[in-house]
């Protein structure tokens, strides 16, 4: 478990804005090898089904990357792309001889590039519907989970820097059903707060997201018949609300607006400054969105046979309700020797040490024994 504060972390990391496709190195030379160093030998792979705490990960020292050639291009989650951008960088000191490329354009766009082979990876933080199944050309695919981080509902309210909220409020709040800052139902969740009659602008993802998926089966789940809309990586939002492309898009939209409330991953949000609501847990407690309540909701999920989980809603009197698992998926047939090949290193590179740079970005490790599971899955990729 990761014990620092959203805000800490916004000292160390080195976030790249945009969706550029080719992601240049930002990492130093140095900066691997202290990666390297930290890293520990992990556990050996568990067969329960719930994850563990632990974020102790393996190191890939004896991983053979300096033969490995080819360009890797990857489209998809902009929730990931923080954690992304510094993997790359730390993978091509260890395979020089590889192009990673990420762009993000949301996990929407991502599954569908490499569902037409536009890309040889993707990153996402919502499932493959079973309807889109078979529109991959390419078969069968893997679901690799590589961190997990909060989804952070960041406000911008005049004189106020505190809020909490409970998921009933969140929905009436989200459905446009509470439209003022001084609604009663806000009140109720922040007793000893002098709210003002701010008429509320609500900010959502205007692309199909895994963080809207996320965000909006949270609110299925936790907030019952008082969430309307439904859950998906795109929602029949209310028309007075207002829709910013990628996480980065809707943090513009709070941070310029007062009275604006938004839902942003918690690396976006921390570079752009913003203010976090707590929000109520599943034990009734009011929790930041911090690495360490992260990785308490992950320690509560049930892992699924093809390496996915949900950390929404989880148990844990410390978990932040909203935490959202990521993953990089590929095909499992590898046509090309080479790129198939390059694939395998990239992924064991996230696993392995490229975990070393996740806190730094914003992000939650994954437990070790996931890890380790995920590690061996890669075996099932078949290359030529």
């Amino acid at each position: 478990m990761v014990d620092t504060s959203a805000r800490s972390a916004q000292h160390n990391r080195n976030h790249l804005e945009g969706l550029t496709l080719t992601v240049t190195p930002r990492r130093s030379v140095a900066t691997v090898a202290i990666v390297a160093f930290v890293a520990l030998l992990a556990v050996a792979c568990g067969s329960s089904t719930s994850s563990s705490s632990s974020s102790t990960t393996a190191s890939s020292s004896n991983y053979s990357y300096a033969g490995l050639t080819g360009t890797l291009n990857g489209s998809g989650s902009t929730f990931q792309k923080g954690f992304d951008e510094a993997a790359i960088a730390g993978f091509s000191d260890v395979a020089p001889k590889v192009t990673v490329n990420y762009a993000g354009g949301g996990s929407g766009k991502g599954k569908t590039d490499l569902a037409t082979q536009v890309v040889q990876w993707a990153g996402t933080d919502s499932l493959i519907k079973d309807a889109d199944i078979p529109t991959f050309k390419g078969g069968a695919v893997l679901y690799f989970p590589t961190v997990a981080a909060p989804i952070t509902v960041s406000f911008n309210l005049s004189g106020i820097d505190s809020v909490n909220l409970s998921a009933s409020t969140l929905a009436k709040i989200f459905s446009a059903k509470i439209t003022s800052w001084n609604d009663a139902a806000i009140a109720a969740d922040n007793p000893d707060a002098m709210l003002p009659n701010t008429p509320i602008v609500v900010a959502h993802r205007s692309d199909g997201s895994g963080t809207t998926s996320n965000f909006t089966n949270y609110l299925k789940a936790a907030a019952g018949s008082d969430w309307t809309l439904d859950a998906g990586d795109t929602v029949n939002w209310p028309t007075n609300t207002q829709a910013g492309n990628g996480n980065t898009g809707v943090a513009q939209i709070v941070k310029a607006t007062n009275g604006a409330i938004g839902y942003v991953d918690l690396s976006d949000a921390t570079a752009s400054n913003l203010t976090f609501a707590s929000i109520k847990n599943k034990a009734g407690n009011f929790e930041q969105p911090t690495l360490a309540a992260a990785s308490a909701a992950v320690a509560g999920a049930e892992i699924r046979p093809n390496l996915t989980y949900s950390a929404l809603n989880t148990s844990g009197v410390d978990a932040y309700p909203i935490t959202a698992a990521t993953y990089i998926i590929v095909y499992q047939k590898q046509s090309d020797a080479a790129i198939g090949n390059a694939l395998k290193g990239w992924l064991n590179y996230v696993l392995t040490d490229g975990q070393g740079f996740a806190e730094g970005v914003d992000f939650a490790t994954i437990p070790s024994s996931l890890a380790q599971q995920a590690i061996a899955q890669i075996g099932q990729i078949q290359v030529g």
